[in-house]
This record gives C-alpha cells, structure tokens and sequence, in this order.
C-alpha cells in the first residue's frame, strides 16, 4: 500500500493545488496534517474526500510530520507539504525504485516554482536529492541548475524533506520512542538527520530523476542571505547536534582534518560576520 502525507500551516490556497496533484497519483491512502491552521485548510481536505489530522496549535514540522506517519499505516510514504505540486507520474517512478530491497528512500527531482500554477514554474532545479560532506555539511544536489540537469538515477545521501518517498520499514528502524523526525532538534537540517540515521541501519536512497515535484522553497543557499537569523542559528546549531547524534569516533578520526579546519573556519566567521551564531553553540549543548 501507498499513501501520502500533507502538512498545510495556513496554505489552503496552495493546498487545493498540491492536494489535487498527489490525489491524482493513485495512492491507496491520504492524511492532510492541519498543522493548528486559522484557514480553511481543513475544509479543503475534506471536499477532496481526504482524512484530516486537526493539530490544536502549531507545531514545528518535526513534530507535525510525527504525527502524520503515526496515524498513516502504508508501506511507502511519501512526504510532501502544501507547497509541493507532484507531477503525473511521480508515484510510480518513484515507487519503482522499492523493488531494490535495500531502499529506504527516494529522492525526487525537485525544480523550483514561485506558486501553484504552471507559469509559476522555473527552469531551475531546487534539488537533485541532498549531499553530505566530510565537514558534516548536509546541501541541495544541483540547487540552481538548469531543470534538463541531473537527468539520471543515482544513490544519493539522502531526499530532501520537502518531498520524499519513504518505506515505512526504514522509518521504523530509525524511530527514536515512536519519533521519525528527532523533535529536539526542529528546523533545518532534521530531514538530513533521519536521512543519516537511516544510513547507519544500512538503508540507501536513491535519487529518481523521473519523479518531479515544483517546490516553493523559502530557506535554501540562494535566499540564506535574506533569512532570519534565528533561522540561520537553529542550522547551525542542528549540525552540531547532528554530529553528537550519529557521528562515530572512528569517522571523526578519519576526517579530522576537514573538519577540524571548518570548525575554526566556522567559529571565526561567526565571530566576525554573524554574532548571532554564536548561540547556536550553547543551545545545541542545552539540547544534548
């Protein structure tokens, strides 16, 4: 069984768009997350026939998305959000890829659109799936490349948590007490934290190029300049608490020397360009 899950935070306009898309995909089973929404989110839902998880207040996505996949029992997810419009097609490229056993997830071709009508899209990839490299930094494969880019499947480190296709078997090896997504560390980076988990458990994800989703993304590397500076500092503290989380001291010795260098790198440009990253380091030691 296949079956999808839509968080909406006050997007019912988008949502009528990316609800409609993903319904046409034939999944067996649907759940919109009305994530504490003041809208008619909900209503949406419902006129499309869809079943509605009402959140009382506002939660990070974290804890939203955690609550989805508890009440969703399929064997392949996926993830989208009301700012995700799927193309035809994208369930069964995407669902090809679980026949290889040892899938825990796929990553789609995600270009970017500035809304939910097809003259808002863009010829520009948002992200061919996510990298990680040896400083422990997790970033968007191809974000800004042209959209005809990056056109053949490949393994990839991890899918992007705007839109994912996950088997709900990897999901369950990496649950923390019930948690997919860690919900002490929300914000940016927690969909590369479960993507790394879920390599620790030996699970791969493979990047499907067939599989296309438009992304109206509001925090990638084109627009960190203009973003807010808790934003900004909730990244950088989750990297660190990614690395306490799932780094071996084996692989820290192994890469000592990258990362030692951006340490420092990152401590001065901190110092110097971006004082309030300075907090990142203590709330990530008061989240340990």
């Amino acid at each position: 069984m296949t079956g999808f899950v839509i968080l909406s935070s006050d997007e019912a306009p988008l949502l009528e768009h990316s609800l409609a898309a993903a319904l046409a995909e034939g999944f067996s089973d649907a759940l919109v997350i009305d994530n504490g929404s003041r809208d008619n989110t909900g209503d949406v839902a419902r006129r499309a026939g869809v079943r509605v998880l009402r959140l009382e207040r506002r939660v990070p996505y974290t804890e939203a998305m955690n609550a989805g996949l508890r009440a969703l029992d399929v064997d392949v997810v996926a993830l989208l959000q009301a700012d995700t419009f799927v193309m035809p097609g994208y369930l069964a490229a995407g669902a090809a890829a679980f026949t290889d056993p040892a899938v825990g997830s796929v990553a789609p071709k995600l270009l970017r659109a500035l809304g939910p009508a097809p003259r808002d899209r863009l010829a520009l990839i948002d992200a061919a799936a996510m990298t990680f490299d040896r400083r422990r930094k997790n970033s968007l494969v191809g974000h800004g490349a042209p959209a005809e880019a990056f056109s053949v499947a490949a393994e990839a480190f991890g899918a992007d948590g705007a839109a994912a296709l996950w088997r709900r078997a990897a999901l369950e090896d990496c649950a923390v007490d019930g948690a997919y997504f860690d919900e002490n560390m929300p914000g940016w980076g927690c969909d590369a934290d479960l993507a790394w988990r879920a390599q620790l458990f030996g699970w791969r994800c493979r990047y499907e190029p067939t599989a296309v989703v438009h992304h109206i993304r509001t925090y990638s590397p084109t627009t960190r300049a203009t973003s807010t500076p808790e934003d900004r500092r909730t990244q950088f503290r989750n990297r660190l608490l990614m690395m306490a989380k799932n780094d071996s001291r084996s692989d820290v010795r192994r890469d000592f020397g990258p990362l030692l260098l951006y340490e420092i790198a990152a401590l001065g440009y901190a110092i110097l360009r971006e004082h309030e990253l300075l907090g990142g380091y203590r709330e990530a030691l008061s989240r340990l």
